[in-house]
């Protein structure tokens, strides 16, 4: 069995993979096609409002912390508003947990 080959029975989170499902954040830049801040409003809709204060906007797109398992949720999101996304870029992990404790 090569490494790209799963076994049925493997039940467990490969960290910075996408089967990473722990509350673990990475860093992550979505290059979008911005009209009216729309994109800007999507992104801070689907992080809350303490999470949407740590949006950088950069030229093209957006940085921003999430857990790896979010990210075809987002862009699922930004693609039903007919926002073009043209690229996701996942950089290192960040410190932070998804859910505060107690949630």
């Amino acid at each position: 069995m090569d490494e790209n080959t799963f076994e049925k029975d493997d039940n467990f989170a490969v960290a910075g993979t996408p089967r990473d499902y722990t509350e673990s954040l990475y860093r992550f830049y979505f290059e979008v096609g911005e009209y009216n801040n729309l994109a800007r409003t999507v992104i801070a809709d689907f992080l809350g409002p303490e999470k949407a204060k740590h949006i950088v906007k950069l030229t093209y797109g957006y940085e921003f912390d999430l857990p790896i398992q979010c990210v075809p949720e987002v862009a699922r999101k930004l693609l039903q508003q007919n926002i073009a996304i043209y690229q996701i870029v996942r950089f290192a992990k960040v410190n932070g947990c998804w859910q505060s404790k107690g949630q």
